[in-house]
């Protein structure tokens, strides 16, 4: 049985995954979006979002438990001087993975992880948006009803905008 054995392993010993996870990490933290296989993403999404975290608030102590992560001084600046105030009012999910498919050579899933707060693409499309409530799908009921009285009310205000015009 595997209860409470949270950590993906991928398949090697713990100085050689620690030693991946800090490579991972330096570079998505430098290029802001690399391509990997899926396990790969998503274990290094559970490592890189406390390091995240901890760059929100710039002080030495934060910046000497992150280079013991890192073990990289160009990595840990650009952590805290771009990313850190960029995700500064986001409570979390730093990160995005989104898969691309499976590889030509041996058919393993692929993807790619990215911050969130520097895809362009996709902020700026969020930015524009209506705000305003968001919307819940539950069963309430009613709908129908809601919906039908919608429509007879629409009806009524068109027969009585035809009923204007023909004055």
């Amino acid at each position: 049985m595997r209860h409470g054995k949270k950590l993906n392993h991928l398949g090697r010993k713990s100085a050689h995954r620690k030693a991946l996870m800090r490579n991972l990490a330096t570079a998505l933290i430098t290029h802001k979006r690399i391509n990997t296989t899926l396990a790969k993403a998503k274990a290094l999404r559970t490592y890189i979002e406390p390091l995240v975290t901890k760059s929100k608030d710039n002080t030495t102590h934060s910046r000497r438990v992150v280079f013991s992560y890192l073990q990289n001084k160009q990595a840990v600046h650009e952590l805290f001087e771009t990313v850190g105030p960029k995700v500064a009012d986001r409570p979390g999910g730093y990160v995005r993975v989104i898969k691309t498919g499976f590889r030509r050579s041996d058919a393993s899933e692929m993807a790619m992880i990215e911050f969130v707060d520097f895809n362009e693409v996709y902020t700026a499309g969020k930015s524009q948006g209506g705000g305003g409530r968001r919307r819940r799908r539950r069963g309430g009921g009613g709908g129908s009803q809601k919906a039908a009285a919608a429509a007879t009310a629409a009806t009524a205000a068109t027969a009585a905008g035809a009923g204007e015009e023909e004055e």
